[in-house]
């Protein structure tokens, strides 16, 4: 880092102004290109289409699923393609979201629970017992689904990616941090941008219950207002004239400088 003459962060620039102007007072040149997975998306939809599912197989069919339901009014839950859990962690989690009343459309990896000598077959069990309340996939089109009118609440990690696309997407996030920078992610979406709530290590089946009910039932006041305003000024970011694009470009053209001041150098 000390070596670094620039910084390229996937953020953008309302978003984290404070941690910016921090970072600005050391480095003297800071790109921010964020959101950057809609960049990506903003002149070719396919570009990145090989790389999307690079973990599983996505299935689309939870998509004319959820074009049954009405809007705002189901739960998306997925934790990456990381995290793991416990038999005991999955069904609070299951509890608290059939208890909650509210559809849901959760992302569990065949891979993901630990400590079973049958996850699959506990996995399909549990997926014949959802029937009616919800769906249950192996993996998911997490930008599609996010962007889903029927979708109100995502039940989220906080890995960085998965927070972003979030935000832009504008549904707000009950946060359920195991590691490294999810935590500060879960601190900054429940406390600073005040977009969702911070579950921490807790997945009891009451607190995932009450968390699920306050954003899809209640609709609480606060963080669906905050959520429109950060939303709208991602999506202004990454517009043609927004910072984000306009940083990349400029990212782009400096690039380009240096590689001709060092190709004037050898010759």
């Amino acid at each position: 880092m000390r070596r670094a003459s620039a910084l390229i962060l996937n953020t953008f620039e309302q978003l984290e102004t404070p941690f910016i102007s921090k970072l600005a007072s050391i480095f003297s040149k800071i790109y921010t290109i964020g959101p950057l997975h809609c960049l990506s998306n903003v002149d070719d939809p396919t570009a990145l289409a090989s790389t999307k599912s690079i973990f599983w197989q996505e299935e689309k069919g939870c998509l004319t699923w959820l074009d049954s339901h009405p809007s705002k009014s189901v739960v998306f839950v997925s934790f990456g393609s990381v995290v793991t859990f416990t038999l005991d962690q999955m069904l609070e989690f299951w509890h608290g979201l059939v208890n909650s009343g509210k559809p849901f459309l959760w992302v569990i990896r065949s891979n993901a629970i630990i400590g079973e000598d049958d996850p699959r077959k506990i996995l399909e069990d549990l997926k014949d017992n959802t029937k009616g309340k919800g769906s249950i996939v192996s993996w998911a089109p997490q930008e599609e689904v996010l962007a889903h009118p029927a979708v109100g609440a995502f039940l989220t990690h906080s890995g960085w990616n998965s927070t972003l696309e979030s935000i832009y997407a504008g549904v707000p996030m009950i946060c359920w941090p195991l590691f490294v920078d999810q935590y500060v992610n879960s601190r900054c979406v429940s406390h600073v941008w005040r977009v969702g709530f911070d579950m921490k290590d807790s997945c009891h089946r009451s607190i995932v219950e009450k968390m699920v009910r306050d954003v899809i039932e209640m609709k609480n006041e606060e963080i669906m207002k905050s959520m429109e305003e950060i939303s709208k000024q991602a999506q202004e970011s990454v517009k043609e004239s927004g910072p984000s694009y306009c940083n990349l470009d400029k990212m782009i053209q400096d690039i380009m400088s240096v590689n001709l001041e060092n190709i004037n150098r050898r010759d």
